[in-house]
C-alpha cells in the first residue's frame, strides 16, 4: 500500500467514477483500476462494484475510506510541518541555561523569537550534576553557561558568548548605597549572601579564588540553592552578594544597588555548547542568531 493507490481510492469513492478519479490524480484510468485492485487484493475484499454504468462503493470501502482520509491527511500534514521547520517556519527548541546565564540568552530569543514566531523556544534551568548528559543526552540543543563548566568531551562543541565581570549587590539602604563602584577590600568585614557551591560552582569558586588572591577571609552568612531566596535576604539588609554583573541587572533597582568590582579583573567566560551535528533544523537557525551577539564565529571550538 502507498499514498497513491489511498489517493485514488479517495478519489473513486468521492466521484465514483474512475475518469475523474485519473483526472484528479494525474494518472491514467488503467493505472487507477490497478491501484484499487491492488488495494482489494491487500485487503483481501471487493471496495467496489463496477458494472458498464456504475460505480458502487462496498461497506468495506465506505469503511475503510475516513482511514486513508486521515492517513494521506497526517502524511500531508508532516510534510507541511517538516518543510517549514526546514524553511524556519515551525519547530521547536530547548535551552538549558546555568543559573547565571540569562541577560545573553535573553536577548538572542528575543530577537530569534521576533523572526521566527512559528518556533517554540523552552527554556529551562539546568539542574543535571552530569553537564555532558545535559548538553549531549538529547534534553536540550543548546546549553549556555560559564566556559569552565563545559565537561570534556568529543561530542560536544561550544561558542563563547561574552564575557561577565563580578558586581556587589547591596540593600539600598546599606552604607554603600549611592555609590558608583566598590573595591574588594571594602567587603572584607561583610556578610556575604552567595549562590551556593551546588547550584554555581564556577561562579562560587571564583569569588573564593578572588578574595583568597586579596587575603580576605569570607563571613559567608548563607549559602542559596535559588536567586530568588539571596535577592530577598540581600534587599532586606541582611548581607550583600557577589554575583555576575548581568545577573545583578534582573534583580529590581527599586531595593538593591549593583556596585562594579573596581580593584580586579573577574570576568569570567561564558559559553553556548551543543552536541556536534546537530540535526534540529530550528536549532541551526537559532544558531545563526547567537553568532550575532557572540564574540565571533571563530570561538567555536570542540572540547
Amino acid at each position: 500500500m502507498d499514498i497513491n493507490q489511498l489517493n485514488c481510492f479517495i478519489s473513486v469513492a468521492q466521484t465514483l467514477n474512475f475518469s475523474e478519479a485519473a483526472r484528479r490524480n494525474y494518472v491514467s484510468q488503467s493505472t487507477v483500476s490497478r491501484y484499487i485492485s491492488d488495494l482489494e487484493k491487500e485487503f483481501g475484499v471487493q471496495l467496489f462494484t463496477r458494472s458498464h454504468r456504475d460505480v458502487l462503493i462496498t461497506n468495506e470501502g465506505k469503511t475503510l475510506l475516513p482511514y486513508a482520509i486521515e492517513i494521506v491527511d497526517t502524511l500531508k500534514n508532516a510534510k507541511t510541518v517538516i518543510k517549514q521547520m526546514h524553511d524556519g517556519g515551525q519547530g521547536k527548541i530547548t535551552l538549558g541555561c546555568d543559573v547565571t546565564s540569562l541577560s545573553f540568552p535573553s536577548k538572542c530569543i528575543s530577537d530569534f523569537s521576533d523572526k521566527y514566531p512559528g518556533i517554540t523556544v523552552d527554556v529551562r534551568q539546568i539542574e543535571d550534576a552530569d553537564r555532558s548528559q545535559a548538553i549531549i543526552g538529547g534534553d536540550y540543543d543548546f546549553c549556555f553557561m560559564p566556559r569552565d563548566m563545559v565537561p570534556e568531551n568529543s561530542g560536544i562543541e561550544v561558542l563563547v558568548t561574552h564575557y561577565e565581570s563580578l558586581s556587589v549587590v547591596t540593600a539600598k539602604k546599606h552604607k554603600f548605597s549611592g555609590r558608583k563602584s566598590i573595591s574588594l577590600q571594602e567587603i572584607a568585614n561583610e556578610k556575604l549572601l552567595l549562590l551556593s557551591e551546588t547550584v554555581s560552582p564556577i561562579v562560587y569558586m571564583e569569588i573564593m579564588d578572588l578574595l583568597r588572591t586579596f587575603h580576605i577571609s569570607p563571613i559567608i552568612e548563607s549559602a542559596f540553592d535559588d536567586l530568588i531566596s539571596m535577592y530577598v535576604a540581600v534587599s532586606s539588609g541582611i548581607g550583600v552578594s557577589v554575583i555576575p554583573q548581568s545577573l545583578a541587572s534582573f534583580t529590581s533597582q527599586d531595593y538593591t544597588d549593583i556596585l562594579p568590582i573596581e580593584d580586579a579583573d573577574t570576568s569570567i567566560a561564558y559559553v553556548m555548547a551543543w552536541k556536534k551535528d546537530i540535526a534540529n533544523p530550528a536549532a541551526k537557525l537559532f544558531m545563526e542568531g547567537v553568532k550575532k551577539y557572540a564574540k565571533g564565529e571563530d570561538n567555536v571550538y570542540g572540547l
